[in-house]
């Protein structure tokens, strides 16, 4: 018989709750099999509800109530409250949490819009070629991503920096006016007095590699998320996110300021997501390298590389981009 697996319950509502069944299991001197034919399911359903790896279902809230009175009901009424918690992926629940208790967010998005700066569409769009999700299901994942963004506008809100790859802004995600309306979103943030928005224009940079946030949490160790094709992970030991958060910095001394990025930006939404498209590249490009050397006069430093010719519609990428939660 394997060891136990160790539980962790302030890092989501589902270790939570499965800390609190293998406690009053134990207890009650019940084993995984009589209380899998309470249910019915069998004894490693409840072992991996118990372990925070499978969510329960108001069934087997209730039967943790019929076996356990003296809990007095709260099985169910904790699996009511937090069945929200299931709209995010499982390996970025309990970075979900981190992010809300963050009063420092570094957030490097080299593919995607990253999830506190989508719109409701971009969102959609992305999340519905995520495999093996329901329509239900993309809904609710999606209202969750919205409803995350709340921790930019909060009272006491934290400071926010974003660096994205000017390839986020010529990625076509939705449709082209989804598209301008989501850049224009963007350049809206990016005025809030506690976000910052830069974009790295170089063609080759070290954060292609993928992306990843890190939340500076107050009185705590800072973490980080690093997203890959298998959702993600989150990374506590301070060594990893110590080169996380010094490779942040190393792309940031690389973009563009954030007035520079903005004014870009705004620019991209009015002249490349407009219908129907033209190729406006030349007129982008002089327009966006007049603004960065002007931003960079005062540094001494001179603007090296060009915004590279917009391709016509027809080459754009598609909306076919990898399904992503953060």
């Amino acid at each position: 018989m394997g060891r136990p697996v160790t539980l962790k319950p302030s890092t989501s509502p589902l270790h939570f709750f499965g800390s609190e069944v293998r406690r009053a299991r134990n207890a009650a001197g019940i084993t995984l099999a009589e209380f899998g034919s309470h249910v019915p399911c069998d004894s490693s359903t409840v072992s991996r509800i118990e372990t925070g790896m499978l969510s329960p279902d108001s069934r087997f809230a209730a039967v943790c109530d019929e076996l356990f009175p003296n809990a007095d009901g709260w099985f169910s009424r904790f699996y009511e409250e937090s069945r929200g918690w299931d709209a995010y992926p499982p390996a970025f629940r309990s970075f979900a949490t981190d992010e809300a208790l963050a009063s420092m967010l570094y957030v490097f998005a080299p593919v995607l819009v990253p999830g506190l700066l989508q719109t409701e569409d971009y969102a959609r769009a992305i999340l519905a070629v995520h495999p093996n999700v329901t329509g239900g299901q993309i809904g609710e994942r999606v209202r969750s991503r919205i409803a995350r963004q709340a921790v930019l506008s909060r009272e006491d809100p934290p400071m926010v920096m974003f660096l994205l790859d000017e390839g986020v802004l010529r990625r076509q995600v939705g449709s082209p006016e989804g598209m301008r309306a989501q850049l224009l979103k963007m350049a809206a943030v990016s005025r809030q007095p506690n976000v910052s928005v830069q974009v790295l224009t170089a063609a080759a940079h070290v954060g292609l590699q993928g992306a990843f946030t890190v939340a500076d949490i107050p009185g705590e160790p800072d973490r980080a998320f690093i997203d890959d094709i298998t959702d993600g992970r989150v990374a506590e030991d301070p060594a990893t996110v110590s080169a996380v958060t010094m490779r942040f910095r190393y792309l940031q001394t690389e973009a563009m300021t954030a007035t520079a990025s903005r004014q870009l930006i705004e620019r991209m939404a009015g002249e490349l997501w407009t219908s129907p498209w033209k190729a406006r590249g030349a007129h982008l490009a002089t327009a966006a390298a007049a603004a960065e050397s002007a931003s960079r006069s005062a540094r001494g430093l001179e603007l090296s590389c060009a915004i590279p010719r917009i391709a016509p519609a027809r080459c754009l990428p598609s909306a076919r981009a990898p399904g992503r939660h953060s």
